[in-house]
């Protein structure tokens, strides 16, 4: 959530007739229906008619000038509306661990290696012997097989 609360509208990218949001690179495009949500929120964004942000670019503005909303804030917000966030949030890694391997989830994310591997054999998927590291170089520097020096 600290992440997703330090987004600013300059996040929220127009492409033609898509909504991109950039989470990392490249951004990500919006579904249809949560574009509309998300466009909705930007022209009416709260905290917006203080002293203290009447010009504020984040795409959660807080009450204090200058700041985004606190994480807490926005999670309470989305169980307000029926999102219960820490789940969504769990449904997601195991997602990803089902189409990834654990360390490179971890990695990504800045899990704890041992977390998502904990999760991925909860989870029930595949990738349990995937073996994290460097897979170009030999572990006793000869060149890996089917490697030419020709």
């Amino acid at each position: 959530m600290g992440r997703i609360v330090r987004l600013s509208v300059d996040d929220v990218v127009h492409d033609g007739d898509t909504l991109l949001l950039r989470l990392g690179e490249p951004a990500s495009p919006v579904p249809a229906p949560v574009a509309a949500l998300l466009l909705e929120h930007i022209a009416n964004r709260d905290n917006m008619n203080t002293a203290t942000n009447p010009a504020s670019r984040w795409l959660f503005p807080g009450r204090r000038a200058g700041q985004p909303a606190r994480p807490d804030h926005l999670s309470a917000l989305l169980n307000e509306a029926g999102i219960p966030a820490s789940a969504a949030r769990g449904a997601a890694i195991r997602q990803q661990l089902l189409e990834l391997p654990a360390p490179v989830v971890a990695d990504a994310l800045g899990y704890h290696n041992k977390t998502t591997s904990r999760l991925i054999r909860e989870t029930g998927g595949t990738w349990s012997r995937y073996a994290a590291g460097d897979h170009t170089r030999s572990p006793t520097s000869r060149p890996p097989r089917g490697a030419d020096d020709s």
